[in-house]
Parts: structure tokens; C-alpha cells; sequence
């Protein structure tokens, strides 16, 4: 699917969600918040709504926020602005971005997968700086993804992201998905 027609349909997903959609956090990021710094830089990479990105604001981050859709980001803009929260929302493309070198405290990525993208992460990493993933795993569930893809298998994210120490990995039913989730640091050198 081009860029373009991915950007529309979430866009009108967005469009159609945004009134009644209850935007909250990963499940992962909520309970295992005692991981984070209190203060620093961090990234909601494909955000949508932007659960994370208010989460992570809220407790004293500032926070970047990378999405393609334009209607989800203005959403998340106008929720920073009125409750005057330290959220940068950016429109891009994250399969074509170059990630800047340690720049992050903090990463989050909920509901994503690109194992592509995956391996630039760690250098965006600061030193001890985390990275938070929580995302489907096979088998396909009816209220997910349909392409096999999008789905990790088990014990996969370990094997993908070599250079991270692991400090919280975790596989199960959250809701009414199967996800896994990881914690994962930047080891100093």
C-alpha cells in the first residue's frame, strides 16, 4: 500500500474513532511506569491518538510524538495545547526516517510493528535509555491485524533487538488480544 493511501486510512479511522475512542496508555507503560526517569526525552513512535505520548507528558517528559496520520496528530496537538502539555506531534513516514542518534531516554512503541524500524531504535537510544514495546503475537486474532506480519512469535523480540539488555519481557492475553511485551535497555559502553 503507497504512503498516501496508508495516511488516508488512518486517517479516516481517526476521523471516525476520535469522538469515542478512549485514548489511554499501553498496558505495558501503565504498569511498569516505575521504569522511568522523571524527567527527559521521549519518543510515542506511531502514535495515533497518542495514549503514550499523554501518559509519558504527564509524568514530566517531553515527549515526540511520530504518526502518519494528520487527523490523529492534530487531535493529540489540540489535547497538548489545552492542557499544556510538552508534546511535539510530527507527521511522518516512519519506515523512510532516519533516527537520530541518542537522542532518547525513553521509546514507545504499542500496536506497531516494523522489524525494519526496529533495528535503528537502539541508536536512538540514549545511554540507559529504554525502550518500551508492546505488540500482537501470532496466531492472527480477530479484532487485529489480518496480515501475519504485524504479529511478533514468541521470544522473538529478544532475537531482534540483540543489543538491548532485557528488563521486563512478557507474553499474554491483554484484553482481548495476545500480546508480548518487552522493556529493554541501552547498555553503556
Amino acid at each position: 500500500m503507497s504512503q498516501d493511501k496508508l495516511a488516508k486510512k488512518w486517517d479516516k479511522k481517526y476521523l471516525a474513532s476520535q469522538k469515542t475512542t478512549e485514548v489511554k496508555p499501553a498496558w505495558l507503560l501503565k504498569h511498569h511506569g516505575q521504569h522511568l526517569p522523571l524527567k527527559g526525552k521521549a519518543l510515542d513512535l506511531a502514535c495515533g491518538l497518542g495514549g503514550n505520548a499523554r501518559f509519558l507528558a504527564m509524568c514530566g517528559l517531553t515527549v515526540d510524538a511520530w504518526d502518519i496520520s494528520d487527523v490523529a496528530l492534530t487531535n493529540l496537538n489540540n489535547f497538548a495545547a489545552i492542557n499544556r502539555l510538552a508534546i511535539s506531534p510530527s507527521i511522518c513516514d516512519i519506515e523512510q526516517m532516519i533516527f537520530p542518534y541518542q537522542q532518547y531516554d525513553i521509546i514507545i512503541i504499542s500496536n506497531y510493528l516494523n522489524r525494519q524500524v526496529l533495528k535503528q531504535i537502539p541508536q536512538a537510544l540514549k545511554p540507559n535509555g529504554k525502550l518500551y514495546i508492546q505488540t500482537f503475537l501470532l496466531p492472527i486474532q480477530k479484532n487485529a491485524p489480518n496480515n501475519q506480519s504485524f504479529y511478533l512469535t514468541s521470544g522473538e523480540l529478544n532475537k531482534l533487538l540483540p543489543t538491548l539488555t532485557t528488563e521486563v519481557y512478557g507474553e499474554g492475553q491483554l484484553g482481548k488480544n495476545r500480546c508480548g511485551w518487552y522493556i529493554g535497555s541501552k547498555v553503556t559502553k
